[in-house]
């Protein structure tokens, strides 16, 4: 995964409130401590408790408190009443469908889509999550006579093809099986992968390697190289240029390394 700054909640937190005068005069310290609060939630740490936040950013408890319960009161987090914890609430989700369909994800990327359409001349695409698949979020086709044509908002099999295996391989073990174990996964043509074992296998060799490339897996006659695109140390896309199995085959090590570049600069537009 690459990454090109430090953007992790700790270190905001470090700039913005190890002490004021590290502050920019232009932002509004409440406003950004709410901010690094709320990107503080993660897959890998979905709750907080208050006395746990207050340390992990060496904030003042009391003013941790008095900032979640705000947060709690406007809809961003929730709390049970039990344990006194707090996880994201619906507030987040509302916005995360606005921006969704606002198109923002997919208008960070188009330079970087329109600079590999340049640099291989094959088709660009830019594929999000969608359960057990996969969406194409924005495309831009290639320039030969032959070529892929990707059809933005058309749903794919997330077990079929590089693109899906370069979202799904950032997935926990469990949730994997969970989504292609509980039915026969369909074949496509002689290569898909139809069993969970090896699409295991094919994601960890991808996990080492940073990218992925499929031979024919749902489109015979069709080659994808693709490589994780990911916002706030979580999986968000997959970047593939996908084009006629001659030409791609035969340019697999040029393109790699674009396709690899690529989704490091989309990371990067994403805010990771």
């Amino acid at each position: 995964m690459a990454k090109t700054a430090d953007r992790s909640p700790r270190a905001a937190a470090e700039s913005t409130d190890s002490g004021r005068s590290r502050t920019p005069p232009s932002v509004l310290q409440s406003a950004d401590r709410a901010l690094v609060a709320l990107l503080s939630f993660t897959e890998q740490r979905p709750e907080w408790g208050v006395s746990e936040l207050a340390r992990h950013h060496g904030w003042d408890k009391a003013v941790v408190q008095r900032l979640l319960t705000t947060l709690t009161g406007r809809g961003f987090l929730t709390c049970d009443s039990t344990t006194r914890r707090y996880r994201l609430g619906p507030a987040v989700s509302r916005l995360a469908r606005v921006g969704e369909h606002s198109g923002v994800l997919p208008s960070l990327v188009r330079p970087v889509l329109a600079r590999l359409l340049r640099e291989t001349g094959e088709s660009v695409v830019l594929n999000v999550p969608n359960g057990g698949g996969y969406r194409c979020a924005a495309a831009v086709d290639g320039t030969g006579p032959i070529r892929y044509t990707a059809l933005v908002g058309a749903l794919m099999p997330g077990h079929a093809g590089a693109s899906g295996h370069a979202i799904f391989a950032y997935y926990p073990e469990a949730e994997i099986r969970q989504t292609f174990g509980a039915t026969a996964l369909q074949r496509f043509t002689g290569t898909t992968l139809t069993s969970v074992e090896a699409l295991l296998d094919r994601y960890a060799r991808l996990r080492e390697k940073g990218w992925g490339i499929s031979h024919g897996e749902y489109d015979e006659a069709v080659t994808a190289i693709s490589a994780p695109v990911f916002q706030a140390g979580t999986i968000a896309a997959s970047l593939t240029v996908i084009g006629p199995s001659h030409r791609v085959t035969g340019a697999a090590d040029r393109i790699v390394e674009a396709v690899r570049a690529g989704a490091a600069d989309a990371t990067a537009a994403f805010g990771d």
